[in-house]
């Protein structure tokens, strides 16, 4: 209990699971980083909006394994809230949500800035936005694991969570541009780094549903 509360406190990587605990798994309210596999960056926003497209708030791929504003929760589905502690189902539908300044992970049928694949962006205000804001998670088991690669398909557009490697010149320089492309592939691969995992709880939940 006593390293949960830590935990929470101080956002680190929860370390006191064992191989067959289930914090092997990612669980609804996680609090993560997601790190694009193929370009060894983490998925990033900040209050910078588009020039271009949609003009919402931008959505990029950063190097910096620190940066606060790479952190996401993991939610439900707009009307369909995830029990607190529960885990996170292969195939399941989700909200990504920005922890800074709670908007939700969107597609949409605008061009991308620089690859001109689909744009993503983070959309909403409060963790509240609209039913373009929901991903299926698409894993290999049954659950999503922590230590897996998994892929993020669009509800909505159908496409996958990717970063091909264009980076941005001022005011974001270097940082990658993210977007939706139409078919699985390297590109669109996703782990769990670091992040505060939350535990399944013993005992019923009432108000903690997310």
């Amino acid at each position: 209990q006593m390293c949960y509360i830590r935990l929470l406190t101080l956002l680190l990587l929860l370390h006191c699971d064992g191989r067959d605990s289930e914090l092997n798994y990612v669980t609804c309210g996680s609090l993560v980083k997601l790190l694009n596999t193929r370009h060894n960056v983490r998925l990033h926003s900040h209050d910078v909006k588009y020039g271009s497209g949609s003009g919402q708030q931008s959505v990029t791929g950063v190097e910096s394994a620190d940066d606060a504003n790479s952190y996401w929760q993991i939610r439900g589905k707009p009307n369909h809230p995830c029990q607190r502690g529960s885990t996170i189902k292969c195939g399941q539908a989700i909200r990504i949500t920005h922890m800074k300044t709670g908007r939700n992970l969107h597609t949409h049928h605008f061009s991308s800035p620089l690859s001109h694949n689909q744009e993503v962006s983070a959309f909403g205000e409060n963790g509240e936005g609209d039913d373009l804001d929901v991903w299926t998670v698409q894993c290999d088991g049954e659950h999503w694991e922590r230590d897996e690669d998994v892929r993020f398909k669009h509800v909505g557009t159908d496409v996958f969570l990717s970063i091909t490697g264009e980076q941005y010149g001022q005011p974001i320089r270097g940082q990658r541009e993210v977007h939706g492309m139409g078919s699985p592939n390297q590109h669109n691969r996703w782990r769990t780094m670091e992040g505060v995992f939350i535990q399944p709880s013993l005992e019923p939940l009432r108000h903690d549903e997310l």
